[in-house]
């Protein structure tokens, strides 16, 4: 059974790979405020799950919080004892959808072709990450789509910013994940903020905002 994708204020995940502890939470709170309220810690930051609890804690309940290339069921159960409710891989593993199935997780495993896409439905993801998207393309994108059932909340993540949106917009995705172009590490929290807020003004300006 699947856990539904919940509806955010816009479609939006950050991705803050290889951020610290020390600063998540100054981060993270600078991305929330920003109107971005889905957090992707990847499992390949330091100490990730310390960031994700914090995190977790400090953000209120509505904010989607969790950790990128999850590739093990230990690393799910480490995800749920850390409070993260969003797991995003860059494969599809049945094992790793199992476990996360079992925790009433959010699940956006990683596709790239209509096989793994279909198999990752067939496995209960809540989403499909399209993957990396840059290689794809929209057209790319549109084309697996258009055999996929109509209610597939697509996202489109790897090599994307808010220069995209318009044209996977145009095909109907409305779901991204935004890694380097809002977050690198060794950025302090007020330029995240500032870069945040311009992903979330480019979303609102071609989806409509709230």
């Amino acid at each position: 059974m699947s856990t539904p994708f919940p509806t955010l204020k816009r479609g939006l995940v950050a991705i803050l790979r290889g951020i610290r502890p020390e600063e998540a939470q100054h981060i993270a709170e600078a991305v929330f405020e920003a109107g971005i309220e889905a957090i992707e810690v990847p499992l390949n930051s330091p100490d990730p799950f310390k960031s994700i609890e914090g995190i977790a804690a400090l953000l209120p309940d509505s904010a989607l919080i969790g950790a990128g290339t999850v590739l093990t069921p230990q690393q799910v159960g480490d995800l749920d004892g850390a409070g993260g409710r969003l797991l995003v891989s860059p494969n599809i593993d049945a094992a790793v959808m199992a476990r996360a199935a079992e925790l009433g997780m959010v699940t956006m495993p990683g596709v790239f072709t209509p096989t793994e896409a279909f198999l990752a439905l067939k496995l209960g993801a809540s989403a499909l990450k399209f993957f990396p998207a840059s290689a794809l393309g929209p057209q790319g994108i549109a084309a697996i789509r258009a055999v996929l059932p109509a209610d597939t909340v697509v996202g489109a993540v790897g090599g994307v910013s808010e220069n995209d949106f318009e044209a996977f917009g145009k095909i109907g995705v409305r779901t991204f994940g935004l890694g380097s172009s809002l977050y690198k590490p060794g950025m302090d929290a007020a330029d995240v903020g500032s870069r945040s807020r311009a992903a979330v003004a480019a979303w609102d300006r071609i989806f409509g905002g709230e």
